[in-house]
């Protein structure tokens, strides 16, 4: 890793990080200050019974309003908090190194006495410390607001942490293809098009087969479908296998990347 490089990149992304980990944590407290006038309405929780159990399944409203996490889970993380970290994940990797290539401005990177492949870990790991510190305030803000706006309300710490840190794998994974996209083509724009539409496929796929269930097989094919909050918040999810196959999609992504970069032609 190059620091010098590494300090001036979060120095430029530094406010974009902010601005995101701001928006994640405020639109969290917000769902946690509403849910004791959600938990104490009786009127929600018939409404949700009365709608079809695949529409509750697709988004995150089968847990019901047990209890917090699982409101938490159902109300969040199943929706804003993947749209959130996707737009992340897919536009900061297309800044950090696609729009570099095609603008020309990799040239001056390439001219210091570092080698490409240094020069690409680096990018990588202010792309992998935005997602991380998005997430680790997420959690901050989940904990602290769940103590001080709703305390008559607990939250299982243990679930919520284990259901940001199985968020936190998917987007190393999505954050993975999406550099590996930006690292390998010259296109700015074409970058950004491969890492969105596979990014929405997925989605796609994912709740589709939560609708229908002729076509349930479509979500072995959708990396959205590791993540499930609302298992996660009942303790019903087995996560180590889940975990294993993110951190591994993630690394094989980001090596293949940094070894691609490091050996292509570029057109500057």
């Amino acid at each position: 890793m190059n620091f010098a490089l590494y300090k001036q990149m979060l120095k430029v992304h530094g406010k974009t990080i902010l601005s995101y980990s701001i928006g994640s944590a405020f639109y969290l407290l917000l769902i946690v200050g509403i849910y004791p006038s959600i938990a104490d309405s009786q009127a929600m929780e018939k409404l949700l019974k009365q709608m079809p159990e695949q529409w509750l399944k697709a988004f995150g409203l089968n847990t019901g309003m047990g209890n917090l996490t699982e409101f938490v889970a159902g109300e969040y993380y199943s929706l804003l908090f993947i749209l959130i970290l996707s737009i992340y994940c897919i536009m900061t990797a297309n800044q950090l190194m696609a729009r570099l290539i095609d603008r020309g401005s990799i040239a001056y990177l390439l001219a210091t006495p570092n080698s490409r492949q240094k020069i690409a870990f680096t990018q990588a790991l202010v792309l992998l410390t935005g997602i991380v510190t998005i997430v680790f305030i997420t959690t901050i803000a989940g904990i602290a607001g769940a103590e001080w706006l709703v305390s008559d309300y607990s939250l299982d710490r243990s679930l919520f942490i284990q259901m940001n840190l199985v968020g936190l794998l998917l987007f190393f994974a999505i954050s993975g293809y999406s550099f590996f996209f930006s690292a390998i083509v010259n296109d700015e724009k074409q970058a950004l098009s491969l890492s969105a539409g596979v990014t929405f496929l997925f989605y796609c796929f994912d709740l589709v087969g939560k609708l229908a269930e002729k076509v349930e097989w479509l979500r072995n094919i959708s990396l959205f479908a590791t993540f499930q909050p609302a298992e996660i918040a009942q303790g019903n999810a087995d996560l180590l296998p889940v975990c294993i196959l993110l951190f591994a999609l993630g690394m094989i992504s980001y090596i293949m990347a940094i070894l691609i970069f490091s050996k292509r032609d570029l057109a500057i």
